[in-house]
């Protein structure tokens, strides 16, 4: 039996940080095969409870602010620049991540379809190089925008525990739902519908 204690952990950036957080990743996937970390246990009671808050008027916790350069290392984003018009779907990923690289493409569809309707999708390569981001965003054909965060200083006040882990901000800059490991890619769609059905915004 796996110790549920045992997760990845931050450390800072640097080659041999990053063997140390692919040794911990690794041993935290051994045991995640049987659920405990990312399944439908812990992350899905996190979603029920703050997607609810949001959808009947609870204030969900408040988001962290940031700012951030991309990897094209031109354009900045300021997330109070976004509050109020754009719904952010952040995600907390990795090059050296296989279900990562297993969820890009399904990502990518979830930013195609919504992005029209008000949705961005941020990603941040944590403890990675940006060589590495590169080709990851060259293999899997990312289109959404990426950064890096190589020491955390994003990740961890929006509760980083291991990669991937998605966060899902409404337009009032509250966080109304934390997905930790798989899934994030079929359970956007229904978040994002809910959050969106009721949306002033939206075009008539």
């Amino acid at each position: 039996m796996p110790d549920r204690s045992e997760r990845p952990r931050a450390f800072p950036c640097g080659a041999h940080a990053r063997r140390r957080s692919r040794r911990y990743y690794t041993r935290w996937a051994r045991a995640d095969r049987y659920g405990y970390y990312s399944g439908v246990a812990g992350s899905l009671l996190t979603l029920v409870l703050l997607l609810a808050l949001a959808v009947h008027g609870e204030a969900a916790p408040a988001a962290p602010g940031f700012k951030v350069k991309l990897l094209d290392g031109k354009t900045s984003l300021d997330s109070h620049d976004l509050v109020g018009k754009r719904i952010l779907v952040l995600r907390f990923q990795a090059s050296y991540c296989k279900p990562c690289a297993k969820e890009a493409p399904g990502l990518a569809r979830v930013y195609d379809r919504y992005r029209a309707r008000g949705v961005e999708v941020l990603a941040f390569h944590v403890q990675d190089t940006a060589r590495d981001t590169r080709a990851f965003v060259r293999k899997y054909k990312v289109t959404y925008p990426v950064a890096l965060d190589t020491k955390l200083t994003i990740g961890n006040p929006f509760g980083f525990k291991g990669s991937p882990y998605t966060v899902v901000i409404d337009r009032k800059g509250e966080m109304v739902a934390q997905i930790h490991g798989e899934s994030a890619v079929t359970r956007l769609p229904r978040i994002l519908d809910e959050l969106l059905k009721n949306d002033p915004q939206q075009p008539s």
